[in-house]
Parts: structure tokens; sequence; C-alpha cells
């Protein structure tokens, strides 16, 4: 009992010095950021209470843009391997607390041996030549961590675990935005496909009724030579279209997983802008964006690695140990007789290294200012994305009720001067100028529609998926 008493109470010494660790404990960095966004004066929001939940992509109101969604967060390779890089720092998490607790073994062997008895020495009278040896205990090996490097590094793993899972929250973010804008982009295609087509037939009819004029007499070659050379490049634009149109679906289907996926015309002009938020966001809205979380769940491995560099300098205290039984013949194993056990507790302290710990502690703490700066400058671009996708918005917003008058007024002037032309009061450049400009204007209104839809999609990212004007503090 005295043998075990000194252990014991320096087990008991080491458990009470447990509750300190070396290395400071972690405080988010100040960023010196604006209150709130500037240049949003014109930004207006619907109602007293906005929200835009996590599933931000739903407010666009299309079941088919819902369900691509859906199939590619199940389905993108990305999004495995992000659940997979989970899974192992969840393990990884798991290994390392388990240092914290002892690690039993079962120890059993069996041997039997001949000794030789014509040796130097005189082979001692009445011991057999032949021996067994059973052996069944077990052992035990426990660093005590007086220092908390082991709770350090259990605390780094933690938070690695909290990274990759922001991590996989940034995928899907990052996925889900990429493939509402190229949706977007399609519907967009659809749109100008069908202006193109409308287009294509009526310059085919100003083609036809120039010719039949040019029979009569009424209209030149030149004319019917431009008239031929407008229609042809409606038809260009239109393949261009019709392909740019097959490589967005191309794109959809690989991002889905589902690579033979087709898509039926719709027009972009019938998606619904989600309004905007309101004006003066406050920038601490950013701390909801995954990648800020994950950069910041890097700092506290950072942060925890140099309390483990340092503890590393100090003296490592280490409790081994065994109970069992031992004996020549195994029936006798079990019996009070057989009984063996031993406990040490050992420490081992770097005396002379040569600075090599020192130098470890030095690197990790420079690591740590290096993840502190790709902090400082995720915040950075956060704010800044959220800041120009505001006023992205906006101007495409503004925009949109001069580009409606430019396309009414374009489309007037075209009725007006084909009128002009068949009534013979002027010449047929003036109706291609008039065409050229209705396309241009048509097109136009549609691309600004598809920018408001794809800038609102940024401000989604932006803001880190969703926001509400209840959590304005």
């Amino acid at each position: 009992m005295i043998m075990l008493r000194l252990p014991i109470a320096l087990l008991v010494m080491a458990l009470t010095l447990a509750g300190c660790a070396v290395g400071s404990h972690y405080q988010r960095p100040a960023v010196d950021l604006p209150s709130n966004y500037l240049g949003t004066e014109d930004t207006h929001i619907n109602g007293d209470q906005v929200v835009l939940p996590p599933d931000w992509w739903t407010l666009y109101g299309d079941a088919t843009l819902d369900g691509l969604v859906a199939a590619v967060l199940k389905n993108n390779a990305d999004i495995h391997k992000a659940i997979a890089m989970i899974e192992e720092s969840e393990a990884r998490l798991t290994e390392i607390g388990s240092n914290l607790l002892p690690e039993i073994n079962l120890e059993a062997s069996s041997a039997r041996s001949r000794s030789s008895t014509l040796t130097a020495q005189p082979f001692p009278p009445g011991t057999p030549a032949v021996s067994s040896s059973h052996r069944l205990a077990l052992s035990t090996s426990f660093e005590l961590d007086l220092w908390g490097k082991l709770r350090r590094a259990s605390e780094g793993a933690r938070a690695n675990v909290l990274s990759t899972r922001y991590a996989k929250d940034v995928t899907a973010l990052t996925l889900a935005g990429t493939t509402a804008q190229l949706y977007f982009a399609l519907r967009a295609l659809d749109a100008q496909i069908a202006i193109a087509t409308q287009t294509l037939a009526s310059r085919q009819d100003t083609l036809t009724i120039i010719k039949n004029r040019a029979n009569g007499g009424l209209a030149s070659a030149l004319e019917v030579s431009q008239a031929q050379g407008a229609s042809a490049d409606v038809s260009l634009q239109l393949r261009d279209l019709q392909h740019q149109r097959t490589l967005a679906q191309h794109q959809l289907g690989r991002l889905s997983g589902n690579l033979g996926a087709t898509f039926a015309a719709d027009d972009v002009m019938n998606l619904p802008v989600p309004a905007v938020p309101p004006v003066g966001l406050p920038s601490t809205l950013l701390e909801r964006r995954p990648d800020v979380r994950q950069a910041e769940q890097q700092m506290i491995v950072a942060n925890a690695q140099i309390g483990v560099a340092r503890a590393a300098q100090l003296p490592t205290f280490s409790l081994t140990g065994n109970f069992g039984g031992q004996s020549a013949d195994l029936v006798d194993l079990l019996k009070g007789g057989a009984r063996i056990w031993s406990l040490g507790l050992s420490a081992v302290m770097p005396i002379i290294d040569a600075g090599k710990y020192a130098a470890r502690t030095r690197q990790v703490e420079a690591r740590q200012r290096q993840v502190l700066a790709d902090y400082q400058k995720v915040v950075e671009i956060a704010f800044t994305e959220v800041a120009d996708a505001l006023v992205n918005v906006q101007q495409t917003s503004a925009a949109l009720a001069d580009l409606q008058v430019k396309a009414d007024a374009a489309s007037n002037a075209l009725r007006l001067s084909r009128l002009r032309y068949e009534a013979g009061y002027s010449g047929y450049l003036d109706v291609l100028d008039s065409q050229r400009a209705a396309y241009a204007a048509a097109q136009a209104l549609v691309q600004n529609h598809q920018a408001q839809l794809a800038y609102s999609v940024d401000l989604m990212k932006a803001l880190g998926g969703g926001w509400s004007t209840a959590t304005v503090p």
C-alpha cells in the first residue's frame, strides 16, 4: 500500500494542476469597417418586415429553379467532397480527444522454451530444462495534461470541424448562386431567342415585300440586298443564341449531376426580382457569411496550435501501469500467487534542443499572424461584395424604366418607318435603321432584367444566404 501512495498522490496533484492551459484564450480580432454600407441612398424595401430564408432561391417563384438547386446540393461532387472533409475532421477530433483519457490494452502471451544443460555454468539441479510461461495483463500509459497541450489540441480540432462545416456551407452557397445565375442566363437566352425569331420572321416578310416592289419597279436592287443582309444578320445571331443556350443547358446538367438534362423554353421576364435589404444595412451582418465564420475558426485553430507548441517546451508527465497474472501453468494464471502489477510515473523535459522547440513556437505564431491577415482580407472582401451588389441592384433597377421607354419608342419608330416607306415618303434605309434599333432595345431590356436577377443573387451570396430586418440591432 505504501508503494501505491506516492503515484496516487502525484496523480491527484497532477489532476489539480491540470486546470491551467498554456497559451492565450482566443478573442475575436477587431476589423475596422464602416457601420453602414455607402451608396445605397435610393434603396427601398416593400413592407415593414422583410425576411430572406436560407433557401433564398425559392423567392424567384420558379419550380424548375427550385428543383435544380435541390439536385445540385444533393448530387454535386463538390458537395460530396465537402461532406467527406467534415467526416474526416470529426474523426480527427475523436482521435485527438481520446488522448485526454487513458488507453488500456490487453496483453496476452504464452511461451514454451528449453534451456541448455551443457553450458559453462552448471545447470541448477532440479530445474527442468523445458519450461512454460503464460501471461495475461492489462496495461495503460496516460500522459498527464498539466499544461493543457492535449486540451489545446482538442480545441483546435473542434474549431477545424466547424471550419469544414462552414466550408461546406460556402460550397453550397456558391453552387446555389452559380446554378441560379446560370438558370437566369438560360431563361434570358430563351427570351432573346424569341425576340430574334420574331425579328427574323418580320425581316423575312419585309424582304418578300421589297422583292415584290422591286419586281414592280418600286424598289431597287440595293434595297433587296440590304433586306437580305439584315435578314441574314438576325439569322446568324439566332444561331449563336441557340448555341449559347445549348452550352448553358449542358452546364446546368453537369452541376446537377444529370448530364442529359433538358429544359423547356421560358421567358426570363416572368421571373420577379426579390426586394433588396433596407437602407444602411449594418456591416455586423457579415458575421452570417460562412466564409467569414470559416476564417474565424481557422484563427481559433492557429491560436490553439500556439498553446500546443509552448506546452511542448515544458516537462511531460506520464503514468504507466499494468495489472494481471503470470504463471508456468495456464490453470494457475488467475490464482492470487500469479498476480503481477506495476505503477509508475515518468517525466521528460527537453534540456538541450538547439532551439528546436522555440523555433516551432515561432512558426505557429507566424502562421497565426498569417491566418489573422486572411481573416481581415475575407471580411474586407465580404463588405465590398455586399456594397457592390447593393449598388449593382440599384443601378439596374433604375435603368429599367429608361430601357422600357427606349424599347417602346424604338418599336413605334419601326412601325412609323415602315408606314412611311410603304407610302413612299422615305427610303428603306430608315426602315433598316429602325429595325436595328428596335431589335437592340428589346434585347437590352431582356439583358437588363437578367442582370437584375444576377445581381440579386450576388447580394444573396454576399449576405451569406439570408437576412432579416428583425436581426438588425
